[in-house]
């Protein structure tokens, strides 16, 4: 797997428009339009303290303080702003191994994370060290592609959460990635994989007809692209295949987008898809924009810490 990994489409502008039937062009000048925030990290690998000046590869870059500061700042500017991450919480670092998750799970919830998925490296204490240290985390864990039925996660971990901001409904949903050969079955013992692809659209249908939401993201787990084996089921491919999600955040694949990729779904419509490399090093923000008909545009960046 590589570390870096600087895909970038060229189709993928700064600024995305014409999401969905209107556009920022065609709000009324009069009316400001309803603004969004979406904020996220993904495999953040336990990197709780800066990298050493020192560093061969990142030197003074991370560090959470740096990205509670930055997080608080973009809150106060807006309000209507979300912050999630894509899994990988765990495994990297001594504090880690010393404090099995309880560090990582505490400081996420004085940043006011709203929601996570789950990564692979997120059993590597097994099933049982990722329930132990749930009462730490004051975040939603969401994921509808593993099914906890079985397991001592069972009813710890949601499919999706709806988020109202802005008088804006947002609808979002997690995945995960296939256990079976990446982690050891003792550590993450029943939980069933099933798959993304049909999760996804069985997920968006929940969230688009019964809940109404006004915008669908995904946050997932399962790897940016695969060069060598393309049909395994990616954000990329997951975008290309389905309808109705708005905005895939991904991890696991450590993929460093200087800004979202842009994808056309099974149906045409634009899809924007983003990941943000590992450990801390950047905040992803994407801000979409409503007007009074709920019209949306989008543009999105990589914000280095």
């Amino acid at each position: 797997m590589k570390r870096r990994d600087f895909l970038q489409k060229t189709s993928a502008a700064a600024t995305f428009t014409a999401m969905g039937t209107g556009s920022l062009q065609a709000l009324s000048s009069s009316l400001k339009p309803t603004k969004i925030t979406i904020l996220h990290t993904n495999d953040v690998h336990s990197h709780i303290d800066s990298f050493k000046e020192n560093h061969y590869r990142n030197p003074n870059r991370g560090g959470i303080a740096r990205r509670a500061s930055l997080i608080e700042s973009i809150r106060q500017d807006n309000p209507n702003t979300l912050l999630l991450d894509a899994g990988d919480i765990f495994q990297g670092t001594p504090y880690f191994n010393f404090y099995g998750g309880e560090l990582e799970f505490k400081l996420m919830s004085i940043l006011k994370y709203d929601a996570a998925t789950i990564g692979n490296h997120d059993f590597d204490n097994g099933i049982e060290g990722l329930f132990a240290q749930l009462p730490h985390a004051k975040f939603q864990f969401i994921s509808a592609n593993y099914d906890f039925t079985n397991t001592i996660m069972d009813s710890h971990c949601k499919p999706y959460k709806v988020f109202k901001k802005g008088g804006i409904k947002i609808g979002v949903f997690g995945l995960g990635i296939k256990l079976k050969g990446l982690v050891n079955k003792s550590m993450y013992k029943e939980t069933k994989y099933l798959d993304p692809i049909e999760m996804s659209q069985e997920m968006t249908k929940i969230l688009k007809t019964d809940h109404n939401c006004d915008l669908i993201v995904c946050l997932s787990h399962l790897g940016y692209h695969y060069h060598n084996t393309p049909n395994k089921v990616s954000d990329l491919k997951l975008a290309k295949t389905t309808k109705d999600i708005d905005l895939i955040i991904g991890g696991h694949t450590h993929t460093f987008l200087e800004k979202p990729t842009l994808i056309k779904n099974i149906n045409n419509e634009d899809v924007l898809v983003n990941q943000v490399g590992c450990y801390g090093l950047n905040l992803g923000k994407i801000d979409f924009y409503f007007d009074r008909k709920k019209n949306k545009s989008a543009n999105g960046i990589s914000i280095p810490l």
